[in-house]
């Protein structure tokens, strides 16, 4: 039953991958139909992001309610029911509508699962479940381009990742009897009352945290924003080149996480993530060095790539350890919103300040985040080394 248990998280967490990249892939397609400016997808990931952020913060609340199995089931029938509406709005307004229950699905699940993961499983298997995420979170681009190269419509993309999200509700609200001896556990040992934010920020080293888990995100999502860009701009790729070089870092994420697994049966969170930040500070100074060579840059894309892999899943799976495990869910739930507030702010912030002065600011904006990211992790071991 375990095992069994461990395999549905896994296809769970690739499908909390596919929808991630589909908006993206599609709105070329979608802009044209809908005759809104380029600059319209925004208002609509920033809905689904805000969504995102409120059930991030409910989590806790719905966990105690609820159990992880519940929650799970409930979230992603909501965002397959999202995706269906995608499938057949032709208005701009109506994908806005939909865009609520694409965000408030995502939220919610991301906590839960990556809590009941970081109480109930080893570190290897919270960064091979991340690695199932990149897995998923590529795999949707590439439905939709199928979806458009075979001269369907954009919608038909949303409606395969709909199907394959509906059929993935069925599976887990038939397996909701594996996941009620984790709520009968938890409601016997657990916190009866789920804690406030005024609560959570009072608690030792939730703040820090937090910024570092912003930090991450937000180094993270302005790397594949905007380093081709950057390296169109300042490097003299041209367009092609640079749009593969950038996909490489997302690529060193997913084959990082993969082999971290491993790595994670003989070193501790700690250790990864601290290795992985040398990594990040690695490649960041190659792309301060004043060459060309597109094979020097390739090695600094793929050194951050590999350096933010641990990160991500290794900070959540010792939240238990730095906070209790009564309290993981309540931390977990605020990371999670922190995390998606750096992806929503940190990429247009350099936007703006490189629209205002260079691209050339780019490894200085990212040695900056990192720098916010190493401080905050250090302060956050030395507190719970005191306690």
């Amino acid at each position: 039953m375990f095992h069994l248990l461990l395999a549905i998280i896994y296809l769970s967490f690739i499908s909390l991958g596919l929808p991630d990249g589909l908006l993206g892939a599609a709105w070329p397609a979608m802009q044209g139909e809908l005759a809104v400016p380029v600059s319209y997808m925004g208002i609509i990931s920033m809905i689904i992001s805000v969504g995102t952020i409120v059930s991030s913060l409910q989590s806790d609340r719905l966990s105690k309610w609820l159990g992880t199995g519940k929650v799970t089931a409930i979230s992603v029938a909501l965002t397959a029911l999202a995706l269906f509406g995608f499938s057949i709005s032709h208005s701009f307004w109506l994908l806005c509508f939909f865009a609520i229950p694409y965000g408030l699905g995502a939220g919610s699940v991301d906590a839960a699962l990556n809590n009941y993961v970081a109480l109930h499983y080893s570190s290897k298997h919270m960064s091979w479940l991340h690695c199932m995420w990149g897995v998923g979170a590529s795999a949707g681009p590439y439905i939709m381009a199928f979806a458009l190269e075979n001269g369907r419509a954009w919608t038909s993309g949303y409606l395969s990742v709909a199907l394959i999200q509906i059929v993935l509700t069925a599976v887990l609200f038939i397996s909701l009897p594996l996941w009620e001896k984790e709520k009968q556990t938890a409601d016997e040992e657990g916190r009866k009352r789920p804690l406030s934010l005024k609560e959570i920020f009072r608690i030792a080293g939730a703040k820090e945290v937090m910024i570092c888990f912003l930090c991450y995100c937000g180094l993270e999502s302005t790397m594949g924003l905007w380093s081709a860009s950057y390296l169109v701009a300042e490097k003299g790729l041209d367009a092609a080149q640079a749009a593969g070089f950038a996909s490489l870092f997302y690529l060193g994420i997913t084959i990082g996480r993969a082999i971290n697994g491993f790595l994670a049966i003989r070193f501790n969170d700690t250790q990864l993530i601290r290795m992985g930040q040398v990594l990040i500070a690695m490649g960041i100074i190659v792309l301060f060095l004043p060459v060309s060579s597109a094979l020097i840059t390739l090695g600094g894309m793929l050194l951050i790539g590999l350096g933010c892999a641990p990160i991500y899943p290794c900070i959540i799976h010792s939240t238990p350890d730095h906070f209790g495990k009564d309290q993981s869910q309540a931390i977990i739930g605020v990371q999670m919103a922190s995390a998606y507030v750096g992806t929503t702010l940190m990429p247009p912030l350099f936007g703006f300040l490189g629209n205002s002065t260079t691209l050339a600011l780019f490894p200085y904006y990212l040695a900056f985040i990192l720098l916010g990211m190493v401080w905050m992790h250090q302060a956050l071991t030395h507190i719970h080394s005191q306690s």
